[in-house]
């Protein structure tokens, strides 16, 4: 039995959903997302709460009871407040800025490294050395981050590089003569 699961999903003011087959869209402030679920589950909407059941009992069915229940949760926090990731910045001379779509990196490479932030995500550098990721769908607002600390990931001596702004870097201690 999933413990996730058996949670129905709770809808808040100002948000609603509806179910078309196997596709919920939930409509709320921040705007409208929707999941297709696998036929592995049912999903209903009954007084502002959305309730996902498994049909049968086999293991692939409560593998996907879980983590349809998962999804539909990730759209209704989605569209009410958002998903955000903060990167930080270490590292003489590295920095960030925006300019217009371009998010803009000077990571001590030979070059400035010009990052295009895909539609559906925002991207802001409030300082020199930190980066704000926010959107309404969390994979991408991840994969985004992932893909900015991909350009220089935090190195065990110094710490410098970019990292996530609660990510502890493990220091390791440098040669001795």
């Amino acid at each position: 039995m999933s413990r996730i699961g058996k949670k129905p999903v709770e809808l808040p003011s100002g948000v609603t959903a509806s179910v078309s087959g196997q596709t919920i869209e939930v409509k709320g402030p921040k705007g409208t997302r929707s999941f297709t679920a696998t036929d592995d589950v049912t999903i209903s909407v009954e007084d502002n709460v959305i309730k996902i059941d498994p049909r049968g009992m086999s293991k692939r069915a409560r593998q996907q009871w879980g983590m349809s229940r998962t999804m539909v949760a990730n759209l209704v926090t989605g569209v009410t407040d958002g998903f955000k990731k903060e990167l930080e910045i270490n590292g003489v001379g590295y920095r960030a800025q925006m300019q217009g779509n371009t998010l803009k990196l000077q990571l001590g490479l030979s070059h400035e490294v010009n990052f295009e932030v895909p539609q559906g995500v925002t991207v802001t550098a409030p300082k020199q050395t930190e980066i704000v990721i926010e959107g309404t769908d969390e994979q991408l607002v991840g994969q985004v981050a992932a893909n900015i600390r991909e350009w220089r990931k935090p190195e065990p001596y110094k710490g410098k590089g970019i990292k996530y702004k609660n990510e502890y870097i493990f220091r390791k201690e440098g040669k001795k003569k």
